[in-house]
Formats: structure tokens, sequence, C-alpha cells
């Protein structure tokens, strides 16, 4: 597979799988300049991890990011799913021990490091392609089965990073990853439409009085808006349920962990603040927001 092939060319050029492996120097590189320019919040986390774990994080975020972007950028189902079998094809070849994809070439040396299962690699794309298919959930726990694999394998891969195995801390982050995934789907809702999704339980829209036709139409009824509300309070208990893990990892880790899900918990004080009103108005959390969430978090690594 060269850089010119098809569906490669939806993507940017560099995504494509080269004909030879780079360097693990180059592969590197290519990782975190991948990191540093596609996700200002990740630049930002990694201000407050140990110098040694930043490289392997760079790793692991470039993988998610460019999954992520085979499954949601191409506009083209199919041609989703064939990339989603290439990139797979990879992620064996990295752990066979013969990758060409940078992000693979320098992942390979993070899964020996820390042992990581692939399992937990391969969880990410099983999302992807479900999104491929999939389109709405007929109910809460749905959205939740979908969530498992599209949030929480990143929680695990973090506490993987940070050594930590044991399924205790690995449900108190599901339950933080799964709270930022439905955050993100309030505040997007329109997105999403607009992509043919819809992450809003079917039940809920039904038991609240709210049309597809109304997110079409981007009519924020008060049904819509109560039906918000209840969402939002969801979320924020699962938020509550995961928030314990603060306490029992490192504080480098704690600090990141605490700034995600302040984060997390600002898209949905940004929602309450529109009057959950989100259909054609994107909730945001503010520059000076942002900054005083670093801050607070800067503030607590230094004492």
């Amino acid at each position: 597979m060269t850089a010119t092939s098809q569906p490669w060319s939806h993507l940017p050029a560099h995504y494509a799988i080269p004909a030879h492996a780079p360097s693990q120097q180059e592969a590197q590189s290519y990782c975190e300049r991948l990191a540093r320019t596609h996700y200002e919040n990740f630049s930002v986390a990694t201000w407050f991890l140990p110098k040694p774990l930043r490289q392997h994080f760079f790793n692991v975020y470039a993988y998610c990011r460019i999954s992520d972007d085979l499954g949601d950028e191409t506009g083209n189902p199919s041609a989703s799913l064939r990339l989603l079998d290439e990139w797979e094809a990879e992620l064996n070849a990295c752990y066979e021990g013969a990758p060409r994809h940078p992000v693979f070439v320098a992942l390979a040396g993070t899964v020996r490091d820390f042992d990581i299962p692939r399992q937990t690699f391969a969880d990410l794309l099983t999302a992807f392609r479900q999104d491929q298919t999939i389109t709405r959930y007929e109910t809460f726990d749905d959205l939740l089965g979908y969530c498992r694999y599209s949030a929480n394998p990143v929680g695990h891969l973090v506490l993987y990073l940070c050594g930590y195995r044991d399924p205790e801390r690995q449900q108190l982050s599901d339950f933080t990853c799964t709270a930022l995934q439905l955050a993100n789907f309030w505040q997007d809702v329109t997105t999403d439409y607009e992509k043919g999704r819809i992450y809003l339980p079917l039940e809920d829209l039904k038991r609240f009085q709210v049309s597809e036709e109304d997110i079409a139409n981007k009519r924020n009824t008060p049904q819509f808006r109560q039906m918000m509300r209840f969402e939002v309070q969801r979320a924020r208990e699962w938020f509550d349920r995961g928030f314990p893990l603060v306490s029992k990892v490192s504080r480098e880790l704690a600090i990141d962990l605490e700034l995600f899900s302040r984060g997390g918990q600002e898209i949905l004080n940004a929602i309450e603040r529109q009057d959950y009103a989100v259909l054609g108005n994107r909730p945001a959390i503010s520059k000076s927001r942002k900054l005083a969430l670093v801050a607070r978090a800067a503030f607590h690594k230094l004492i």
C-alpha cells in the first residue's frame, strides 16, 4: 500500500501506510508532531506528566487520533471499513514485530515496555467500525455498550502507561471515560446529526416527546431542553462515580485526571448556561475558563 493508493487519498497524505518503515526516531517525531498539532488540550496535559512517559503518550494518542479519523473523516462508510481493516493489519504487524506505519513503529516500544494487551487497541476499532453501520441507539444501555469500545479503552491505555492494571481502577476509569464521551455527545448533537448519527437514546426522545425533525431543524423546544437537562444530569452522575480514581493514582496522573474530568464537567456547565439549547449552538468552554482549569492543575502540582 503506497501513499497514493485508494482509499487513503480521502485523508492527509502522511496518514497512509508507507512502503518502508521509518526509523524509530522518525516514528517518534511523527507521533509527537501529530499529538501536538491536533489537540491543544493533550499538549497541555503532557505538561503534568513525568517526562519519561511523554513519548509513550504521544504514541498512544497518535494511534487513537488516526483510528478516529479513519472512521470519521472519509465521508464513505465502505472506505472507512477498508481503511480500518488495513489499520488493524498494521496493529497485528506491530505485535508480530514488522509494522511499517510510523505510529506502529513507535508504538511497538510502548507495547513492549508496558505489556499492553492488543485487545485494548483493537476495541477502539470495534467502535469506529460500529459508527459505519449503526447510527441510532435505542436505549441508554445500548449507548453504554458503544462507550465500552469508543471511550473506555483510552482510560485503560492511560492506566497501563502509568503502571496500573487492576480491575478496580479500570472500572473507575470506565466511569470517567464514559462521562467524557457523554459530555461530548451532548455538546455535539447537531454536528453528529449532520454526519447522520444520533447518540441521544431513542427511548429518551420518545419519553420527552422529541422528534428527529426537531434535531434536523435545530428546534430547541421546551421538550428538547428538558431532555437535555436529564442527559446532562446523567453525565454528571457518571463523573461522580469515576472521581474517586483521582485519589487512587500517582499525583502526576491525578492532576491530569482532574484536569480532563473538570474539563468535561465544564462542557456540561456550558450546556446548562445556555439553558440546554444545544441545537445549532454548540456549547464551548471559554479560553479564560480553560486557562483557569490549567492554572488550578498547575497550582496543585506545585504545592
